[in-house]
């Protein structure tokens, strides 16, 4: 079923972007987090906060650069990229307590989402 594709691909999406990040753990300069829990009962105020974050950050930049398949890849100098994740993710093993603080914690918190996104076949993700 394509439904269940498409929250794969978006698991996927998602265990990727948290390795590579991982990866690159000695590039980094800063992080921030923040994160809010709710219960099964307040799944539609939890929608409406990830929308809310989700459109906050996708404001944040006046344009976004998506490279298109024709296009070569250039080497270049030296550059700083932003990243943003906003993930609404279900159930309560992911802990989100100590990103941004300190790199071994932000390390912990990307290295425990990238394996929590792809339970149940990334059903977990919305």
């Amino acid at each position: 079923d394509s439904a269940g594709d498409t929250q794969y691909q978006l698991a996927r999406l998602c265990n990727d972007v948290c390795l590579s990040l991982l990866r690159k753990s000695t590039d980094w300069t800063a992080a921030a987090s923040d994160s809010e829990w709710f219960s099964w009962n307040d799944a539609g105020r939890a929608e409406s906060l990830y929308n809310d974050w989700a459109n906050r950050e996708a404001a944040k930049y006046e344009k976004e650069y998506i490279p298109g398949t024709d296009q070569e890849e250039k080497g270049g100098g030296p550059t700083l990229v932003v990243v943003s994740l906003v993930v609404e993710i279900q159930g309560d093993n992911t802990d989100f307590d100590g990103a941004g603080y300190s790199l071994t914690k932000t390390k912990e918190v990307l290295s425990n989402l990238a394996g929590d996104c792809l339970v149940e076949g990334g059903e977990c993700l919305n």
